[in-house]
């Protein structure tokens, strides 16, 4: 039998290798493949997914795979190691090996490569195309990077997966809704944005918010602006007009909060961001309890109410503003808003003109990720109700059942559906209510933080790793300027088989008591 190293098409040739190590132990990896080395980036979690996923992570406007070396080997990854660095590999799609510590970019003869199985030794857990010796005699083992990534995620053969939100994918699986949940759409609901100004409770309409975004600190000032004009900042290449709800509405001015939200809205064809105390809710409001604004209030504002309706929830106990946003300014403002609506921020990217189908997706914390899910899979989001009834002989993921307008509601803690650790502290916790192609359910988060809006073409599809993932994450958002990865859960498959059965049970149950 010939040998392996006198099969060489040219014996004079060199290959170079990128050298590391893991654990005591010697590898390379071909410098071919290797796009550049980095420090180990910030990662977001991927629920559900192999071990070996440390997560996703930006690099520079590119979202890729972060994957533990030490994990694939089957090692410990042990306490924090201040030389693990990150070698991005392009292996058919971008993947950072997290390895820890780099060594050395070398030249090797290719008579020097040993390629027979028999004198490699790999150990458990490795898969090598070859070994060759270092100046130092020590041998260095040539990771199979590609068959090390199939073995670890059992990656499939198939092509990459379109995001599945633009409207028209939509209405392609409307058929997969049931009967009663169509005449429940038809009847209409109104769907609420809902946040505090002053200590009272204001809403706009779904329909009417493009998005609800952190305010920021850093702000430019107008010059000689009113109070109510607290100053501009850039979304996405233009200029946002931040407006204070609180003048706007007739409040005094208080100190700027950590929990200020910015909801944007378009007011006569001028995006404007207004500045709420706080984020409260997201509700599903029936026509039938909401009320105009009573005659005397709009006799008092001669008929421009900047409300404009009243919703009355939780048996009337709750009364919500409706603001009329196209009545909230004065038209010296329009004027001002208007002068500054189509002004550039340098550098302006390029935008296409054509309409496109945009996004938009609700987005929560569990930890310190990111999660998102199509809006239009929301119910509404509320505070966690104080008591839940309990169910015997059920998994632990099921917090319970609670009440919910005369309906049985499955209550799901969505940190055990993850096999997260809980919470010290759950007094911000939310309950997203959001219903599926059969189910409907209340999904406990840590926090309720955003509604985005984005082009369907700035969702990117999930990376091809697993199955489980390919499921579960329809896609990702990459908000590069301010470095946040959000992955966008199928609300379908955050169930298993198993546990939509177990859930098919509360379909038509009733409410044995008030939670």
């Amino acid at each position: 039998m010939p040998d392996a190293r006198a099969d060489r098409a040219d014996a004079g040739a060199t290959a170079r290798f990128l050298t590391f190590r893991v654990d005591q132990r010697a590898y390379a990896v071909r410098a071919d493949d290797v796009a550049e080395v980095v420090r180990v980036p910030p990662a977001a979690h991927v629920p559900e997914s192999p071990a070996a996923l440390v997560g996703l992570a930006n690099l520079r406007g590119s979202v890729l795979p972060v994957v533990s070396l030490r994990r694939m080997l089957g090692l410990d990854d042990g306490a924090a190691i201040a030389t693990a660095r990150a070698v991005v590999l392009d292996v058919g799609s971008p993947v950072a090996l997290v390895v820890d510590a780099v060594e050395a970019l070398v030249a090797v003869a290719a008579e020097r490569i040993e390629s027979r199985p028999a004198e490699l030794g790999a150990e458990a857990g490795e898969a090598l195309a070859g070994a060759f010796e270092a100046a130092d005699g020590h041998a260095i083992k040539i990771i199979d990077i590609r068959a090390l990534l199939d073995a670890t995620f059992a990656q499939r053969a198939r092509t990459v997966r379109r995001v599945s939100l633009t409207p028209a994918q939509r209405d392609a699986s409307a058929h997969r809704v049931d009967p009663a949940q169509r005449a429940h759409a038809a009847a209409g609901v109104d769907m609420l944005v809902t946040f505090d100004v002053a200590g009272q409770e204001f809403a706009l309409e779904l329909d009417a918010v493009q998005e609800v975004l952190p305010a920021q600190a850093a702000r430019a000032s107008v010059p000689r602006a009113e109070s109510l004009v607290l100053g501009i900042t850039s979304l996405r290449g233009a200029l946002l007009p931040m407006l204070s709800l609180r003048g706007l509405l007739g409040f005094p001015a208080v100190a700027a909060n950590a929990r200020e939200k910015i909801v944007v809205t378009k007011v006569h064809g001028v995006q404007v961001g207004l500045v709420a105390d706080s984020a409260r809710a997201i509700i599903a409001a029936e026509p039938a309890l909401i009320d105009p604004v009573p005659a005397v209030l709009a006799a008092r504002t001669g008929g421009e109410s900047r409300i404009r309706a009243i919703y009355r929830g939780d048996g009337g106990r709750r009364l919500v503003s409706i603001l009329a946003p196209e009545q909230l300014f004065r038209e010296d403002i329009m004027q001002r808003l208007s002068a500054h609506r189509d002004e550039p921020v340098m550098p302006t990217p390029k935008v296409d003109a054509a309409p496109t189908n945009e996004v938009n997706v609700l987005v929560f914390r569990l930890g310190d990720d990111e999660f998102a899910l199509p809006i239009d899979a929301v119910d509404e989001v509320a505070q966690v109700p104080a008591q839940i009834t309990r169910l015997p002989r059920t998994p632990r993921f099921l917090e319970g059942v609670i009440n919910l307008r005369g309906a049985v509601l499955p209550v799901i803690d969505q940190r055990r559906r993850f096999d997260m650790p809980q919470l010290e502290h759950a007094a911000g916790r939310r309950l997203v209510v959001v219903t599926t192609g059969r189910h409907r359910a209340g999904l406990i988060v840590d926090s309720v933080s955003d509604v985005l809006r984005v082009a369907a073409g700035a969702v990117e599809p999930p990376p091809g790793l697993t199955d489980d993932i390919a499921r579960l994450v329809r896609g990702v958002i990459n908000l590069e300027q301010t470095g946040r990865i959000v992955l966008v859960l199928d609300p379908a498959e955050l169930l298993t088989r198993a546990e939509q059965r177990l859930l098919d049970s509360f379909r038509t149950e009733t409410p044995q008591d008030e939670t």
